[in-house]
């Protein structure tokens, strides 16, 4: 019923732009809510980053699975348990671009007797890798609308996607493997039912938004639905210029396609999607491990009134010595 009820209001979007494309309210969805959109995407990720920078860290409390920096003769792992900050970078880097606590994840099943089995992961660590690449390869290429002449490097990456040459059109491969990778995402969380169990609806609901942001897509390039993409570029140049004008014709598919993008970016930073910047902000990924070379000492502390455990045996001197409990002077 959860996937159910996001797979709906899905719907109900598509279909709440159609019914705003007919009745001629090109205007709001070409113009007016790409900028809202934006708006509400740049404040709100900029807002959530505030909120999370501004959260005391008192506590060195760096996750690591490796060797610690100690004495000169222990070898140490400084990319598992970093105490520089070219290791904090490079432990960044593999996690954010390769994932590499995901590669490492595992499962366990019942066997017979019952057992408990762990074993391998790999194809959740595939699909997490395969469809974020996807999504920033798709969005690169998507920037060529807005530049007049296209940048060399966004040409390269665009002739790299359709390197295959398949279909007229080209089949661009991070489109298809952005809505595949999307789909396992789906059906590993409805079908499996220890994760279907712990799953809300805001977990399916950027799943289905996605999928329909990648079938209109290809629904306009590659079907009879195409569109103009001349107009297309006219539009999306002066929405960057900042002087936005909304050409006739180019077809409802798009501007239903815009307004699920639209939705995605005011959703992005209420959702857990905001995941992509706060895996920088998070402190047991970004600190170092240096404990034992540098002392911590926690920045908010403040004097406090104390009451030791000598004052408080003189306070209750007489009541402890009553009931016989040892004392630490007489």
């Amino acid at each position: 019923m959860k996937a159910l009820y996001s797979f709906f209001a899905v719907m109900i979007l598509i279909a709440l732009a159609y019914l705003g494309i007919t009745a001629n309210m090109t205007t709001f969805f070409g113009l007016v809510l790409p900028y809202i959109a934006a708006a509400a995407f740049i404040f709100g990720v900029a807002y959530r980053i505030l909120i999370w920078a501004k959260s005391p860290v008192p506590f060195k409390i760096t996750t690591t699975c490796g060797q610690q920096k100690s004495l000169p003769w222990i070898k140490n792992s400084n990319l598992e348990s970093p105490h520089t900050t070219l290791g904090v970078i490079g432990r960044m880097a593999l996690e954010v671009l390769f994932f590499r606590s995901l590669f490492r994840n595992t499962k366990m099943s019942l066997k017979d007797g019952p057992k408990i089995v762990y074993g391998e992961n790999k194809w959740l660590w595939l699909a997490g890798l395969v469809f974020h690449w996807s999504f920033l390869i798709v969005i690169i290429r998507h920037l060529r609308f807005f530049f007049e002449p296209v940048p060399e490097f966004i040409l390269l990456i665009q002739s790299l996607d359709g390197l295959l040459e398949i279909y007229v059109p080209v089949l661009y491969m991070t489109g298809v493997a952005l809505l595949m990778s999307v789909t396992y995402l789906y059906l590993r969380r409805a079908l499996i039912p220890q994760i279907n169990y712990i799953s809300l609806i805001s977990d399916y609901f950027p799943l289905f938004l996605i999928m329909a942001i990648v079938i209109t897509g290809g629904l306009m390039r590659y079907t009879a639905l195409r569109v103009d993409i001349i107009k297309v570029k006219e539009l999306a140049m002066g929405l960057g210029s900042f002087n936005p004008v909304v050409p006739e014709g180019i077809g409802a598919i798009f501007f239903i396609h815009l307004f699920l993008i639209s939705v995605l970016l005011i959703y992005f930073p209420m959702s857990k999607l905001m995941h992509m910047a706060g895996v920088f902000m998070s402190p047991t990924r970004n600190m170092k491990n240096d404990n034992r070379m540098k002392r911590h000492i926690n920045p908010w502390n403040y004097p406090v009134d104390t009451h030791s455990y000598e004052d408080w045996e003189d306070e209750f001197r007489d009541v402890m010595k009553e009931a016989g409990l040892p004392l630490e002077k007489e």
